[in-house]
């Protein structure tokens, strides 16, 4: 399972070019997933009805994973450590914790939300060009 972080997936949605490159490589067997919490980042960023049908159409592609109920407590424990320390946001915790209960990597650039998460994983998909 290859699970994406907004950012990666919003370059795939915007068909950046390296993102592409990547994508396309990818053994077409691999299940391509988002958290549960990415798909909702994903709806918040919608402005209008046209735009959501579009994402909802755009999503129908990849599988959606959520945190399992009883890892709740261990993501809660995570955010509550440091959310005051590392200014943990909530839902990188919720996204990192999902990735850690799977046993997969996140696939992301944003590194630094997730580097206090004990266990998780990030890779960088594809270089980023400026």
């Amino acid at each position: 399972m290859i699970l994406l972080d907004s950012d990666v997936i919003i370059d795939l949605f915007r068909e950046y070019p390296p993102a592409k490159m990547w994508f396309d490589s990818i053994n077409d067997g691999e299940t391509m997933a988002l958290s549960g919490f990415v798909v909702m980042e994903l709806i918040q960023g919608c402005e209008n009805k046209l735009q959501l049908k579009k994402l909802q159409r755009d999503l129908s592609f990849y599988e959606t994973v959520w945190l399992e109920a009883e890892n709740c407590e261990q993501a809660l424990d995570v955010f509550t450590s440091y959310y005051l320390s590392h200014n943990a946001g909530l839902i990188d915790v919720l996204i990192g914790m999902t990735a850690v209960t799977l046993g997969v990597p996140l696939y992301t650039f944003n590194e630094k939300h997730y580097q206090f998460v004990p266990g998780l994983k990030t890779l960088q998909p594809y270089l980023k060009t400026s």
